[in-house]
């Protein structure tokens, strides 16, 4: 196992343990099988597990895992405190103190604000006294590092990164999702700024294991390479210093296995110019099914109206390549949970966009249309609850 390091020294290895999709049976977790995976996971050297607070059963069962075979000490434990449920001080103390017993520990080495997306969550939480409640628990030891996950557009990252000084912070980023979400762009910051970045969804949940075309299959495949769909993505990450850990939801002995074996290889400088053009026709292929040749380059933002341009074309392309559920979930995320509202309908037809638009696509035109996909009147309807709700919780 190879290890990079945090911002005191402390070595965490390559490769982490996502614990949100551990095997279940009988209505729980299959306990005796995720005990197999962990400490597989760790006698190859993994010492970084993730878990949240509203991950089903997983802070309970990893806490027993670690008493039972008495290795604690020997692991860095990361979870969340779910920002979007809390309400009140008091109840920063009420969920922590749960997780602690979860979890069967005195202290939480990474602790993040989970799944933040806009800079107005994280100045809610300030409001509330976050700053000097995180200033308490580490002085007292129960928190080791401050960080936050996110799942947002780039510019609300780059906000929230420069507001606090975060011990690491946790994106999701792939081989397809480089100049989405935080992107290259908030992976570099970070970087710049000397904080940690600890990868999520390297796969996007299996889809790029799972759901590639034909097409990209045999990319891959006629590429002189003995490697699965799975290992060019993580050699993806792994060629990146700037990327300290990367999570991987593993179920399975062989997962586990693979995976291990692949950050014990893989490092910066482990992929040729020949397997970035590989990675490149598999993006194209993927793209095949995309809905609008959008690049997410920017070059048509600011919008004078606000609109998120590239982040709307992401989440319309994603309808096509992945699913409308997909679709939906991304623009919640990315576009409609933000204070300032960012909707293609905002669009007033001034042709600034498309002024700047190096693929010369139709934005205006488009953008009506992803609006229709996008929105249809009973997703409207529930995005406009959630946003009615994220913005009573920012007040």
């Amino acid at each position: 196992m190879q290890y990079r390091k945090d911002r005191s020294g402390e070595p965490l290895s390559l490769l982490g343990f996502g614990c949100m999709r551990f095997t279940r049976k009988g209505g729980g977790i299959d306990l005796d099988k995720a005990e197999q995976e962990i400490l597989a996971a760790f006698r190859a050297g993994v010492n970084y597990f993730d878990t949240a607070y509203i991950y089903p059963g997983s802070e309970e069962a990893i806490g027993k895992i670690f008493e039972r075979n008495g290795i604690r000490d020997q692991v860095h434990i990361a979870t969340k405190l779910p920002q979007y449920m809390i309400g009140s001080a008091a109840a920063l103390d009420r969920f922590f103190g749960e997780e602690l017993s979860r979890l069967r520990t005195d202290y939480v080495d990474y602790y993040l604000m989970h799944h933040l997306t806009d800079i107005a969550q994280w100045e809610r939480l300030k409001k509330l006294g976050i700053e000097d409640w995180i200033r308490q628990k580490k002085q007292s030891g129960q928190i080791r590092n401050i960080g936050f996950s996110y799942h947002g557009n780039t510019d609300n990252f780059l906000k929230i990164l420069a507001d606090y000084p975060w011990d690491f912070c946790q994106i999701q980023y792939n081989y397809l999702d480089e100049v989405t979400q935080a992107g290259v762009r908030g992976l570099k910051a970070a970087a710049e700024r000397g904080i940690p970045v600890v990868i999520m969804e390297p796969l996007r949940g299996g889809k790029l294991v799972s759901l590639l075309p034909e097409g990209a299959k045999a990319a891959f495949r006629d590429s002189g390479r003995d490697w699965s769909a799975a290992e060019w993505a993580f050699r993806w990450l792994y060629n990146q210093p700037e990327v300290t850990v990367v999570l991987s939801g593993m179920n399975s002995l062989p997962m586990v296995e693979e995976n291990c074996r692949i950050a014990s290889e893989a490092a910066p400088g482990c992929l040729t110019e020949a397997d970035f053009a590989v990675i490149g026709e598999v993006c194209r292929r993927i793209r095949e099914n995309e809905r609008v040749g959008c690049t997410g380059c920017r070059y048509c933002m600011p919008c004078p109206k606000g609109v998120d341009i590239p982040g709307t074309f992401r989440c319309y392309n994603l309808m096509g390549t992945e699913s409308r559920l997909a679709g939906w979930k991304e623009y919640g995320q990315t576009v409609v949970l933000t204070k300032t509202p960012a909707f293609a309908s905002q669009c007033v037809g001034c042709g600034k966009c498309e002024q700047h638009c190096p693929q010369g696509l139709p934005i205006r035109e488009k953008l009506k249309e992803a609006d229709r996909a996008l929105r249809p009147l009973p997703v409207k309807a529930v995005l406009a609850v959630a946003r009615k709700f994220m913005l009573r919780k920012s007040s």
